[in-house]
């Protein structure tokens, strides 16, 4: 199974367990690749945890030469992709991710100390970031909407 289709199979299995709980529960986001990232496919799915936000990310590619293991920062930041703001909150306790077997594609999860109802209340994006050693390049970007609820 080609690196495209496996990764739209996780998105349509993560979205298909998003549909069977509460659709305030779990937010799955589509993840647009930056400039410096073009023609790779990323999302994330949101899940509500009490007082703070859990995030599953899917990334279908990162740029060449970059280094493996693959390690990745995520920040949540006030504003859009398009007008970004300042940053809200850093999700880089840990910063590596799991290679899906024999594809170029990794996931990862991390959890952010704010309700999942505060992020879609405002206007905040996700940011994911190669590490200082592969250039400090934001290579996607999402917009959290109050439409995805």
């Amino acid at each position: 199974m080609n690196l495209k289709y496996q990764l739209a199979l996780s998105i349509i299995i993560t979205t298909a367990l998003g549909c069977a709980t509460s659709s305030n529960n779990v937010v799955t986001l589509t993840l647009d690749a930056t400039r410096q990232n073009t023609g790779q496919i990323a999302n994330v799915t949101l899940s509500s945890q009490d007082t703070q936000t859990g995030f599953t990310f899917f990334i279908g590619g990162v740029p060449n030469g970059t280094t493996l293991p693959l390690r990745l920062y995520t920040f949540i930041n006030k504003g859009s992709c398009q007008h970004p703001g300042p940053m809200a909150y850093a999700m880089n306790d840990r910063v590596d991710t799991d290679r899906m077997a024999r594809t170029r594609t990794w996931t990862y999860s991390r959890t952010a100390n704010v309700m999942m109802s505060e992020l879609f209340a405002h206007e905040y994006s996700i940011v994911v970031r190669t590490t200082p050693a592969d250039g400090n390049i934001d290579i996607f970007c999402g917009n959290i909407k109050k439409e995805a609820l």
